[in-house]
């Protein structure tokens, strides 16, 4: 084996393309939605060497055109979930001994390929199946995964780096062993960079890798296999399957083998992992490692000093991007009187502004929501709001699913800071105000704090530093990543590690050394040069 203390390439953020009109990137990108939007492609469970194909197969469509078939994907039964643990237990020593830096050629490989040959792609990918616009498909699909993978393997050879006190006569090392067994991925379907991290994290520190990727993320996730292979992830390592969520999850969880869960997806169902791990936890060989990222009700807050104009861009951008469907995404705002006038003014300049359409009309602000339960979900609560006297909805409110599933951005305005749309996590285009009296600035922020069982993200907009300071210290554990006069999303790899407390998760920050350390099951080895050959300490002495 070679030996060497090796550096790997200096991390760097993935510029961000412009995709302005006659530029090369929106030239490339469009020519590969029009070529894959005219074909369909035909998803495997990938299974060691093997793609599966069962027969039993589910159709992928646009959400922006519900009738149109991208491709289908194929589901398993629960001996494909069996063949799937036991493939990767099988690659698992070969993987584990592979030396560190092999490992990491492969990551870094992956990157360079979806920063080049593979970005239109996966951004197409990205737009026609999870109906991103270019520039949200571009911050995450290419950009964020590619800070991932480039920034884990950094924070690998940091880790690998820490090591404990040694003296003349006693040498102590530290060795990160991956977990003994293997990990499983679930991962959502609101970001291709989440579900692309989550099962190479793990995988990156030595680890196998079950991967269930949310079923209207099938169609990029399968781009996402044929790259990693393509970079040379060893057969097993990471194994996909798709199905039957209830019965996957009930199968790998029953398993002795069951190392960690590495989960991104709704409070609920990461509540019912962790209750069916407790009810299986002397089943297990070893105690495995829970890391969820969950839901989120996240806050802006305006103090009387901000600029409106800076809170309504924060608003619409926070609120409004990707139509809602980020964890971090903005729905609940509290916004002083005395600037409230100025805000609503601009925010419905902003909403009349919005272009809403196709993604692949990259004129377009707004899309599809991503499936006909979500829309049926938001437009639920907006008739709800129309009808309620506490709450009114003065911007939008509009929907329609007949070609695919479109909710106008919607602001709904509440007298009751308790409203259900205050608390309740809806995941689409919505947005619920509540104004404040300007001398209640203290009551507001308890207020923010105590509403929500989440606490994920959150945003203050104020030019007075002291009211800034209030905010940060009172809602320091209302969110785990907050924003100082920005809105409350685009966390960016190396520079804003994600991630949130309370209901919204176990606040392992993704995209830092902290996640990556979950994967890992340190050994401690103490050498002593010059061993004892008496058992007689000093104080024994006569």
């Amino acid at each position: 084996m070679l030996k060497g203390f090796f550096h790997v390439p200096n991390a760097v953020n993935e510029p961000v393309k412009s995709y302005a009109p006659n530029s090369p990137e929106r030239a490339a990108v469009s020519a590969a939605y029009a070529e894959m939007w005219n074909n369909t492609v035909d998803v495997p469970l990938y299974i060691g060497n093997e793609e599966i194909r069962t027969g039993d197969t589910k159709n992928m469509t646009a959400p922006h055109d519900h009738q149109h078939v991208v491709g289908v994907y194929h589901q398993a039964e629960k001996k494909h979930i069996e063949a799937a643990i036991a493939t990767g237990l099988q690659a698992k020593e070969a993987w584990a001994n592979m030396a560190w830096e092999q490992r990491a050629g492969i990551f870094l490989k992956a990157a360079e390929l979806l920063a080049g040959p593979y970005r239109a792609k996966i951004n197409a990918a990205t737009m026609i199946a999870q109906s991103k616009t270019i520039y949200q498909a571009e911050i995450d699909a290419a950009c964020e995964l590619i800070d991932f993978l480039r920034f884990n393997v950094q924070y690998m050879t940091q880790i690998y780096n820490e090591q404990p006190k040694s003296t003349a006569d006693m040498w102590n090392r530290v060795e990160y062993r991956p977990l003994e067994g293997f990990v499983y991925a679930i991962t959502p379907f609101n970001f291709t960079a989440i579900a692309g991290n989550l099962p190479t994290s793990a995988a990156l520190m030595g680890n196998v890798v079950v991967w269930k990727p949310a079923a209207t993320q099938v169609y990029s996730a399968n781009l996402l296999m044929q790259i990693f292979k393509e970079a040379g992830l060893p057969n097993g390592v990471i194994n996909m399957v798709m199905g039957d969520s209830g019965m996957i999850t009930e199968t790998l969880l029953a398993s002795r083998d069951l190392a960690g869960v590495h989960f991104t997806g709704s409070t609920g169902v990461f509540n019912d992992i962790w209750a069916k791990i407790g009810t299986n936890i002397s089943k297990y060989k070893t105690y495995p490692r829970i890391v969820g990222e969950t839901g989120g009700k996240d806050f802006i807050i305006a103090h009387p000093s901000a600029h409106s104009k800076q809170v309504s861009t924060g608003i619409s951008r926070g609120a409004f991007e990707y139509q809602g469907q980020k964890c971090s995404a903005a729905s609940r705002v509290y916004i002083p009187q005395s600037l409230w006038p100025a805000v609503q003014a601009e925010l419905e300049a902003d909403l009349k502004s919005m272009k809403m359409g196709s993604p692949q009309d990259m004129s377009n602000f707004i899309t599809a929501v991503i499936s006909e339960g979500s829309f049926d979900k938001l437009a639920k609560a907006i008739d709800q709001a129309k009808a309620d006297s506490d709450a009114e909805v003065i911007m939008g409110g509009n929907y329609d699913k007949s070609k695919g599933y479109f909710i106008e951005p919607t602001v709904i305005l509440t007298t009751n800071p308790k409203y259900a749309t205050m608390e309740t996590e809806l995941f689409g285009p919505v947005v619920t105000i509540y104004v404040y009296e300007d001398a209640k600035w203290a009551e507001t922020l308890e207020l923010v704090d105590t509403t929500s069982e989440y606490a994920l993200t959150g945003a203050v907009f104020s030019q007075d530093r002291y009211a800034i300071e209030e905010a940060t210290v009172k809602l320091q554990n209302a969110a785990g990543n907050f924003y100082i006069n920005d809105k409350p999303t685009g966390a960016i790899v190396g520079m804003q590690p994600f991630g949130g407390a309370r209901g919204s998760g176990t606040n392992d920050k993704a995209g830092s050394m902290q996640n990556l350390l979950r994967w890992t099951s340190a050994r401690t080895i103490k050498e002593t040069f010059v061993t004892p050959v008496d058992y007689r300490y000093p104080f024994l002495g006569e």
